[in-house]
């Protein structure tokens, strides 16, 4: 990536951010996130309207919102368009659209997400969505590039530095890539492999487009099974003191990511642990 490039997605995003599920980011949580200093609140669970968005902008001065992701299947692009638009009124470049295809488990009528995306940003353009303020949940080869020609980059979920590389490759110099990774704050390897294997295992590892990129990275129908070997929930799940999470997730930094979506298991207060990471060099 180009310093100029690389800058800009800095300067918005930050090194690190924040990523759980809608109902872990209070008000109040949204405030210390932001107050650590993390770039961006990544808000998971593929909402069907973004009405959740708009509490958190509004408790924060300047941290960057994004959703990770707004589910195609479920949701009505032209309606998403209208409330960004909404939003983008309100806190003007705050706010950032994360859109996927999820996966064909949990949806009757998926067919080829690749263009079911298209045609969802075929939608969002003529809406007026900039591409420059929308990212794509992306794995495979297809979607990466098309991450970089029809929106700002990519939010891989459940990836390794080792995706993050072949990512960065993939979607050229010029293009976000900001992956998540999940953490437990354990410097004990089996306890901490208790609290990150369970969320990894239900759903992730019986969902086609998970293992597949798994599989693609080199991990076996063994590594997948009975809720996944300890080589895989160790890749997947950083653990330790928050030196070692800190030095884990900063991988990706290594790989090529310009930023880490950190997403904290296992505590009740995410802003505790999220500060402890930041705090570690």
């Amino acid at each position: 990536m180009t310093d100029s490039g690389k800058a800009v997605h800095v300067q918005r995003f930050g090194r690190h951010g924040a990523w759980g599920g809608f109902s872990q980011f209070s008000p109040e949580n949204a405030r210390a996130i932001e107050r650590l200093g993390f770039g961006a609140i990544w808000m998971g669970g593929s909402p069907a309207h973004l009405r959740p968005v708009r509490t958190i902008l509004e408790a924060t001065e300047d941290i960057t919102v994004a959703t990770g992701i707004v589910n195609i299947w479920n949701t009505d692009p032209a309606t998403i368009a209208a409330e960004f638009a909404d939003l983008e009124r309100d806190f003007p470049g705050r706010f950032y659209l994360g859109i996927g295809a999820g996966h064909p488990e949990a949806t009757a009528e998926y067919t080829s997400p690749y263009q079911a995306v298209r045609h969802y940003l075929d939608v969002l353009d003529d809406a007026g969505v900039p591409v420059n303020r929308r990212v794509l949940a992306a794995l495979g080869p297809r979607m990466l590039r098309l991450s970089a020609e029809r929106a700002l980059g990519a939010h891989p979920y459940l990836t390794t530095p080792a995706h993050t590389a072949i990512a960065r490759e993939a979607l050229g110099d010029e293009a976000l890539l900001a992956p998540e990774h999940k953490v437990v704050v354990n410097s004990d390897p089996q306890a901490a492999r208790a609290v990150g294997r369970p969320p990894v295992d239900r759903p992730y590892l019986h969902l086609r487009n998970y293992t597949s990129n798994l599989k693609r990275l080199g991990y076996t129908d063994a590594d997948i099974a009975d809720g996944g070997s300890d080589a895989l929930i160790d890749a997947l799940v950083a653990h330790g003191d928050a030196t070692s999470v800190r030095a884990q997730v900063d991988e990706h930094l290594a790989a090529g990511a310009d930023h880490v979506a950190v997403q904290v298991l296992g505590s009740a207060d995410i802003a505790v642990e999220l500060g402890a990471i930041i705090d570690a060099q």
